[in-house]
């Protein structure tokens, strides 16, 4: 194990133990060193890596501290590495989307808030109204992203939204087939925005389900090229 490993464990012990706790600041440089039995530079090396990943945070003439250790936060730290998935691990992302953001839904429609139907129907109508790829993407993703909001559980939100982040790289609404994913992706939206408004977890699990999975098999039938731009 490196030296910058063994100041990267270290630190992690102690974050996990909770000797050192979310937005507390770490000791000196060279105290902390010592403690890992570490130099100064490994040290720094490994609050690097730790920064990157939203674990630590280096504040400008204060220090370093922990980072709030928020779910939600912490994985964006991963989105550069998610963008990189290829297109077969795309798909299987999907996969764990389509039983994870079944259970958003399913949670939405339990508190059926009046605000979240409100907003659904409104991005539903401007969804249908427009053949803009686009703004379709875009629409489509805060729609997404409001149910699992909903859902109370901002870990879940967080994760969802890394894994669309890199399905919306894969255009399907502009491929020869636009204009029926575009009808059966506004019918999916329609029902399930029918099953939260009538309040039914299940049936919003359902068709929260079935609408994932008509996108699996329309990138698996289509196979698009990735468009990521510089």
């Amino acid at each position: 194990m490196s030296a910058v490993e063994t100041a990267m464990q270290g630190l992690r012990a102690k974050i996990a133990s909770g000797e050192l706790a979310p937005g507390q600041k770490c000791p000196p440089e060279g105290e902390l060193a010592a403690q890992l039995g570490v130099s100064r530079s490994s040290l720094r090396e490994a609050i690097r890596a730790l920064s990157a990943l939203g674990v630590m945070e280096a504040r400008h003439g204060s220090g370093t501290y922990v980072s709030s250790l928020e779910p939600a936060e912490i994985l964006k730290g991963f989105a550069l590495l998610v963008d990189l998935f290829p297109f077969d691990s795309v798909l299987e992302l999907f996969e764990i989307r389509r039983v994870l953001e079944s259970h958003a839904a399913a949670a939405a429609a339990a508190r059926s808030l009046p605000e979240l139907i409100a907003e659904l129907d409104s991005l539903m109508e401007a969804m249908e109204a427009t053949d803009n790829s686009s703004d379709i993407s875009d629409l489509d993703a805060r729609f997404h992203e409001a149910i699992c909001e909903a859902g109370g559980n901002s870990t879940l939100a967080g994760l969802m939204r890394l894994f669309r982040s890199r399905g919306r790289h894969f255009n399907i609404f502009d491929s020869r087939d636009g204009a029926a994913v575009r009808e059966l992706s506004n019918k999916g939206h329609r029902s399930i925005v029918d099953a939260i408004r009538g309040q039914d977890p299940a049936m919003a699990a359902t068709a929260t389900a079935g609408h994932i999975a008509q996108t699996e098999f329309w990138l698996k039938k289509l196979r698009p090229e990735p468009n990521v731009s510089p």
